[in-house]
């Protein structure tokens, strides 16, 4: 048996649920069957136990977020060394083209 997620609507609420079925459109025909005809709104999506997503400590949290502001403190000290070269590289061929006598 596979895991299922669907959203279904109940008296006008959307509404995601999880279903246990052998195949896509067997989850479809349970959801359609336990629910109505009309009451699913999007196709079943597999789910893996593995893919799940568990929620973050505060402290995983704050080092995931210096981990974050690190890469994106590098990444802005290469674009800034990048530009300064391109500068640099762009004003020596203005001096080749005109020198002053």
């Amino acid at each position: 048996m596979n895991k299922y997620v669907a959203s279904i609507r109940i008296k006008g609420s959307s509404v995601q649920t999880i279903v246990f079925a052998d195949s896509q459109l067997h989850a479809r025909l349970i959801l359609q069957y336990q629910f109505g005809m009309d009451s699913l709104q999007s196709v079943p999506i597999q789910v893996n136990e593995a893919s799940t997503i568990k929620p973050m400590s505060p402290e995983q949290a704050r080092i995931n977020a210096l981990k974050q502001y690190k890469k994106n403190a590098t990444q802005a000290i290469k674009t800034e060394r990048d530009r300064q070269k391109i500068h640099h590289a762009q004003q020596q061929i203005t001096q080749a083209i005109n020198p002053k006598n």
